[in-house]
């Protein structure tokens, strides 16, 4: 059984979905691993790491392999020539690459998404968007500190008293606790708002106060918020407004895969930040918490710099890499049927009544799996 490392794509892309301290883990399970040249290269492996690691350098790799992993989808004419069977590891934002999700049912791939990984306790080693929030909300208080032309901590100084900068997050998830934990342990003083009931003690866990809106909470399912009312978000951003005119830096996490970020904060409420302010806002490519944020630029709203992410965790491409590899062997080990002592070898053979395999299959046996997708291929509306 051959496992191919593709080497990305995508422009800008920096991270790679296997690295060389993880290659004997596929290797010790019976898989021959090929990696594609410099496919580490954006996250500072070397093609000689990998092959002493184990490994082989092929160019198209993915020509005679079984299993194809990679962090973005692989390009469509790639996909194109795969042998009917392999099996494909990647995020592959289906909504969004419905022509894609079509050309992997008909060249009969067997297609799985990170993303779509259950949140269950069981799979949480194989969490990917939990591990590339992690980077990001670490990356997104960097960002802020840097931006912002002054102290984040308390000094206390024969020439006076520099008082620590306030910064506010909104969005408590896996990202915003990050960007929580990180600032406070830069020294500012931290508030942080989210929808849900259970982020107030989460929030302050690490050391930052939870703001109460005194609204209802908004608990979804898979340990995200659900969707709020206009009504609802137009009486939160009111109550907000107070919070963000009086922040240094204001960071913005709030994001739920396939669906358009919530609007949380209008150019209004910016221009009222005081000069020198600073707004990163996580969520720009998928539509933006902060109107008027730009995916991979800093534009000026009122006197605040506005920072808009784009593939944050590319940004950390070294932990980011490592993190989603160790999700990647995780997931492809719990696929994986071990040698038998009878002489049978080991193979990849998904067990299709485990939930996390059905949950994050999207095509195999030439039809699409993921119910959403095939509806919307189809034509319908999503149940």
């Amino acid at each position: 059984m051959r496992v191919a490392v593709a080497r990305e794509t995508r422009p800008g892309e920096t991270r790679v979905a296997l690295v060389p301290e993880l290659v004997p883990r596929l290797t010790g399970l019976g898989y021959a691993v090929a990696v594609e040249p410099d496919a580490g290269r954006g996250a500072l492996h070397a093609d000689e790491d990998y092959l002493e690691a184990g490994a082989e350098v092929v160019e198209a790799a993915w020509q005679d392999a079984d299993l194809v992993v990679s962090v973005n989808p692989l390009d469509p004419a790639v996909v194109r020539r795969l042998r009917p069977g392999t099996a494909t590891v990647s995020f592959l934002p289906a909504a969004a690459s419905l022509d894609l999700v079509a050309d992997l049912r008909d060249c009969g791939v067997t297609s799985f998404a990170m993303e779509l990984v259950p949140r269950i306790s069981r799979a949480q080693s194989m969490d990917a968007l939990s591990s590339q929030s992690l980077v990001s909300g670490y990356r997104c208080a960097i960002v802020a500190a840097g931006l912002l032309r002054r102290f984040l901590p308390l000094n206390m100084t024969a020439a006076g008293t520099v008082p620590p900068a306030a910064v506010v997050v909104l969005g408590a998830g896996v990202a915003g606790l990050q960007a929580i934990a990180t600032c406070k342990r830069l020294g500012a003083v931290v508030k942080a708002y989210d929808v849900r009931a259970a982020a107030a003690e989460e929030i302050r866990s690490v050391g930052a106060q939870a703001i109460d809106l005194e609204l209802e909470t908004l608990e979804g399912s898979g340990g995200y918020a659900r969707e709020m009312s206009e009504d609802r978000a137009e009486r939160q951003r009111r109550l907000l407004a107070p919070y963000v005119a009086a922040a240094d830096a204001l960071i913005t996490t709030a994001a739920v895969p396939g669906r358009q970020a919530p609007l949380l904060v209008t150019a209004d409420m910016v221009e009222h930040m005081a000069p020198g302010s600073v707004v990163v806002d996580l969520a720009a490519e998928s539509g933006g918490n902060v109107e008027g944020s730009v995916p991979g630029k800093v534009v000026r709203i009122g006197a605040a710099q506005v920072w808009g992410g784009a593939n944050v965790p590319g940004q950390m491409p070294g932990p980011a890499s490592r993190l989603y590899a160790q999700n990647v062997v995780n997931l492809v080990t719990l696929m994986t049927r071990q040698a038998s002592e009878d002489g049978g070898a080991a193979a990849f053979a998904p067990d299709f009544e485990d939930e996390i395999v059905t949950g994050s299959c999207v095509t195999h046996d030439g039809t699409v799996w993921h119910e959403p997708t095939r509806l919307a291929l189809e034509g319908e509306a999503p149940r």
